[in-house]
């Protein structure tokens, strides 16, 4: 995984977009925040929950999330090691995210149980709204003519 912390954004209109991308991407790293958002989970509970998963591409995917800052690993001196992951304050705080996710794929999968072709997705909250711009047609005529 490349240095997030070193990549260097534009900031135009879908800079956040990308940079949240840029966190969770890939198939599985939003289904783990999704499993860790219900509390603190062993290495074994996690893949029980993601059955798909090989054991490599859970370990490399909770390294990157830990790497990040979302995911916290706590080691145990047992015999044998205990390792618990839990989401940290920044990782809680992409539950909202998470949680919309979840939403609109569930409305997708019914949708698409009932044979709809395309999803129409219910949301609630609005994108921020981006700062309109004055042009010559955004003027009304009067004050056009009046300069």
């Amino acid at each position: 995984m490349q240095d997030l912390f070193a990549k260097k954004y534009d900031c135009t209109a879908g800079c956040p977009v990308e940079a949240t991308l840029d966190l969770i991407d890939g198939k599985w790293k939003a289904i783990i925040l999704y499993h860790l958002l219900k509390g603190t989970l062993r290495f074994n509970e996690l893949r029980r929950r993601l059955a798909k998963i090989t054991q490599r591409m859970l370990t490399r995917q909770l390294r990157e999330l830990e790497e990040v800052g979302l995911v916290s690993r706590t080691i145990f001196a047992e015999v044998p090691p205990r390792v618990e992951y839990a989401l940290t304050d920044q990782g809680r705080s992409l539950e909202p995210v998470i949680r919309a996710l979840w939403v609109w794929g569930d409305a997708y999968l019914a949708q698409r149980s009932q044979g709809a072709t395309i999803p129409v997705p219910v949301i609630k909250r609005e994108e921020p709204k981006l700062q309109p711009t004055l042009s010559a047609a955004s003027i009304p005529i009067r004050a056009r003519t009046r300069a």
